[in-house]
């Protein structure tokens, strides 16, 4: 139903850099807030103040941006409806309809600012056969509040589903 992933976020190829897939043969509706300044909120100190969030395409295409999650107002209405909207006017908001394919969500400072940040990928479209299949994250895993942190809520009927979790670090 949704993967996410904290962690302290810098600049160049150290932003938070998000890879997921989405199996199946129909599309998936998904919903990728961005989020910093509301993290103070939870105890995050040196919380990203202004992310921006990016998604794109396997082949590299930027498919979507978004800076401030209430600028599209569009945008705004379906994350409002979902319940997903951001707590704070400068995090990023993004609701689209993907094919089954990988995508990258890239989460930066705007105007190359650091500071701890959050992305979340949520199924919004649970009656679709297709699923959010993989989450993987590259960036710097660091220590206290700046820790490199993966998550993910499972849904469905089954009462047990198979995971697999790797942490890769020398190989890379």
């Amino acid at each position: 139903l949704n993967i996410s992933t904290r962690m302290k976020i810098d600049t160049g190829d150290n932003v938070l850099i998000g890879g997921f897939i989405i199996t199946g043969n129909e599309p998936k509706d998904v919903a990728a807030p961005g989020i910093g300044p509301s993290l103070t909120a939870f105890g995050i100190p040196a919380a990203l103040v202004d992310p921006i969030l990016e998604l794109h395409a396997a082949t590299g295409a930027l498919i979507i941006q978004n800076d401030d999650w209430q600028d599209d107002p569009a945008q705004a209405a379906q994350l409002m409806a979902l319940g997903l909207a951001p707590d704070d006017p400068k995090e990023s908001g993004i609701v689209v309809r993907l094919d089954p394919a990988p995508y990258t969500a890239i989460l930066a400072g705007k105007n190359q600012t650091t500071g701890v940040g959050l992305v979340e990928i949520y199924d919004t479209n649970q009656a679709a056969t297709s699923q959010l299949a993989n989450l993987s994250t590259r960036g710097f895993v660091l220590s206290g509040s700046n820790v490199m942190i993966g998550g993910f809520i499972l849904g469905g009927n089954a009462n047990s589903t198979n995971i697999v979790l790797r942490g890769i670090g020398p190989t890379l």
